[in-house]
């Protein structure tokens, strides 16, 4: 004779079995179980909150590659892995010579892969000549609005973020930003960070070049503004510079295998820094670089022993 189950170890029983039924009608209406975290380093932007990877992608000189062909083939390829990696932002403009349009190739043949930041900037001194130039830059790139359209070196900004803000309000931009590179105008930059409602800025900075620490990074965190950092490695310079040395033995602890990786380790690990945009043309070194939007970043009392170790070089 059987025995009867309990009215305890019936409900128990039905719990189970309504689990395993949901777990049968999640499979059949598609449904996944809850996605793993995403393993790469993400900023927010302050004003939305929205979040971008820490590692971008800068085009200077390297995607100024005319119509060469071979060139734009190889071009697609960087492109291809940096999307691969988990990239987010491509930063161009109008001074980069043919770059825009190499990036707009690029996308066009990787079929427009999602996740893409397009961010470029206006460079010209006629406040009238801006909006004709952003609208040349959306038809280049083959987009229908940017992420962020930028005023390239300050040049002619009063007027140039005038005309971002009417192109922000006509929904063919979403963020609007400054920027100044090699160190230079941070006095100017600062007067504008203080008295523009800004959503971005980009600025030079990197294990040597860190005099926006003492100003510019501090205000920006103060006023919610999110920063770029170009110039990661000096266009190379910093890599040839530091190559003929070891890397220090704690850079193991931060996972960081190459100079390339430790200096850009050091420039996202500053809490104001949303995003660095190194260059490339080599696809091994995009992935070299986009390796850092995984693994350990330093703490403070590393980033201290990554100057003192370079200062001594």
């Amino acid at each position: 004779m059987k025995k009867r189950p309990t009215e305890s170890s019936a409900a128990g029983r039905r719990r189970f079995l309504q689990g395993l039924a949901a777990l049968g009608a999640a499979g059949a209406f598609g449904m996944a179980p809850a996605a793993a975290p995403d393993p790469r380093h993400m900023r927010p932007i302050p004003r939305t909150g929205e979040v971008i990877p820490i590692i971008g992608m800068g085009s200077y000189v390297t995607f100024n590659v005319g119509g060469d062909a071979g060139l734009l083939a190889d071009r697609v390829e960087v492109l291809r892995a940096f999307f691969a990696a988990g990239g987010g932002m491509i930063d161009s403009s109008p001074m980069y010579g043919s770059s825009e349009a190499a990036i707009g190739h690029c996308l066009e043949q990787l079929g427009h892969p999602g996740g893409l930041f397009s961010a470029t900037k206006v460079w010209t001194w006629l406040g009238s000549a801006g909006k004709g130039q952003m609208d040349e830059s959306r038809e280049l790139w083959g987009v229908g609005r940017f992420d962020l359209m930028q005023v390239h070196n300050l040049l002619s900004w009063e007027d140039h973020l005038e005309t971002i803000r009417q192109e922000r309000e006509a929904g063919r931009v979403r963020y609007t930003g400054v920027t100044t590179s090699h160190g230079s105008r941070h006095r100017e930059l600062e007067a504008v960070m203080r008295n523009e409602p800004l959503d971005f800025v980009q600025l030079t900075y990197n294990i040597l070049d860190r005099e926006a620490e003492e100003r510019l990074l501090p205000l920006a965190a103060e006023r919610g503004i999110a920063v770029i950092a170009n110039r990661p490695f000096r266009r190379k310079a910093l890599i040839h510079r530091f190559e003929p040395h070891p890397l220090p033995a704690f850079a193991a602890d931060l996972e960081a295998r190459t100079w390339a990786q430790f200096l850009l380790k050091f420039i996202v690990s500053h809490p104001a820094i949303t995003c660095a945009i190194p260059a490339t043309s080599r696809v091994e070194h995009m992935k070299e670089n986009m390796a850092v939007v995984t693994g350990p970043l330093p703490d403070a009392a590393q980033r201290r022993r990554m100057v003192e170790y370079v200062a001594g070089l």
